[in-house]
């Protein structure tokens, strides 16, 4: 077996930029509908529960979909499958776009006493669609993941993790900001939805043109014309087909890696549970407008990019990732305790503390999650961690609309709870991390 002399570069570092310019902007489109889409819903006929079924339906298709790309990622390349996700992501706008446009003819009413009172309408299938082949291309998440894993050393890979997290929120800034102000016009929704659509055109043109290929291809000279990918810090002369067979059993083998997936599990039971309430919250409790939820967003983003840029940065150097990761679940699950006043400087008080749990937190277990998986197994590691967060968020966005439909604010108790346990859990995280 060979290695073509143009393609193996294993010294040349790839820089982490592009991609983080790429996930703001993916970020930011997607954002765009987060103050508002509760407020489209009941116009559209649907109610807190609809609501939840309608944001789960992303996480249902991912569930499908992202251990598939992630795969694919470690065969392929990362660029490619980032391509395929980035236009699906355009195309469920599109979708999204002509549900603004058609008329509310509703379908059938439903009255119920355990899932209330809504009606199924056409713009209301066309926003479950959307959802949906946005979830099933929408691999970015976990192939980005693995594309950071790929061009980064250990000794970076928490602050690297960090700055992916900055840009993150650096699209939940705008997003909601941008939404926040469009929607004031007479146009209402449509103007902010077109904008998503203008920001996913730019990330795929980023993606096409400007994102380098995080892995290196060798030529397999047993069979003539066949490139085989491998990590370009770990390029070899080796066969690496094994990896391309690699199932759920043996990655769920690898030692400790089953205990971080729950833990992941439970950390996305609780924050989309708490991301389904909070609008509905919002709107009928709070009675905030389409503009004060898109500043609230804006807010908690802000308060995110502090913690996890500099603040995160300074400290991952001094404190070891596990216990960053204990103090931020503590304070992240206090957070949620605010969220139950119906005061507007409470919930704002909340998202302070959010911030700075989950500035401290998530980073963090990313970290040890990338170092527990190896370099070869990045990108499956990452697909299969995806689906386990798919499957929480499918649980918790239904079960977040259902609960606060029954219980109202004191709903926001359930994330608490769920957090303290991840946080009772992460104190195993020091002794086999040490080892």
């Amino acid at each position: 077996m060979a290695v073509n002399a143009t393609e193996r570069k294993t010294e040349e570092k790839i820089p982490i930029y592009p991609l983080l310019l790429i996930n703001f902007i993916g970020t930011m489109g997607i954002s765009l509908v987060l103050p508002f889409l509760i407020f489209l819903v009941e116009r559209f006929g649907g109610n807190a529960i609809i609501y939840g079924v309608i944001v789960s339906m992303y996480p249902a298709f991912q569930l499908i979909g992202a251990p598939l790309l992630g795969k694919m990622s470690d065969r392929s390349g990362r660029k490619k499958i980032l391509f395929i996700s980035q236009l699906g992501t355009l195309f469920s706008w599109i979708i999204f776009f002509i549900a603004l446009l058609i008329p509310v003819i509703a379908l059938k009413d439903i009255d119920s006493k355990i899932i209330g009172s809504f009606v199924i309408t056409v713009p209301l299938i066309m926003l479950f669609i959307a959802r949906g082949l946005d979830g099933l291309t929408g691999g970015n998440v976990s192939v980005s993941n693995a594309y950071i894993a790929d061009i980064t050393d250990d000794k970076d890979r928490s602050s690297n993790y960090g700055k992916m997290a900055v840009s993150t929120n650096l699209g939940f800034i705008m997003g909601p900001a941008i939404a926040g102000i469009l929607s004031t016009t007479i146009y209402g929704e449509v103007l902010p939805v077109l904008a998503a659509i203008l920001i996913s055109i730019a990330g795929t043109v980023l993606i096409a043109y400007y994102l380098p290929e995080s892995r290196q291809y060798i030529q397999d000279e047993s069979i003539p014309g066949k490139l085989t990918s491998i990590s370009c810090r770990t390029v070899e002369d080796k066969d690496l087909s094994p990896l391309q067979k690699q199932k759920l059993a043996d990655i769920m083998n690898i030692r400790h890696i089953p205990y971080i997936f729950f833990i992941y599990f439970l950390i996305f039971l609780a924050f989309n549970s708490f991301y389904v309430a909070f609008p509905v919250h919002a709107a009928n409790k709070l009675e905030w407008t389409i503009a004060e939820l898109g500043l609230f967003f804006s807010f908690l983003s802000i308060m995110l990019v502090l913690v996890e840029g500099p603040v995160l940065t300074k400290i991952s150097k001094k404190v070891p990732d596990t216990y960053l990761i204990i103090a931020g679940s503590f304070i992240l699950a206090t957070s949620f305790i605010f969220l139950v006043s119906t005061e507007t400087r409470m919930a704002y008080v909340a998202a302070v503390l959010f911030a700075l749990g989950n500035g401290l937190m998530w980073p963090s277990l990313q970290s040890i999650l990338s170092k527990l998986a190896g370099k070869e197994k990045q990108g499956l590691v990452h697909g299969i961690s995806g689906s386990f967060m798919s499957l929480a968020s499918i649980l918790g966005l239904v079960g977040g609309g259902i609960a606060y439909e029954l219980m109202g604010a004191k709903a926001f108790f359930v994330p608490v709870i769920i957090i303290y346990i991840v946080f009772v859990l992460s104190l195993r995280i020091r002794s086999f991390d040490k080892k």
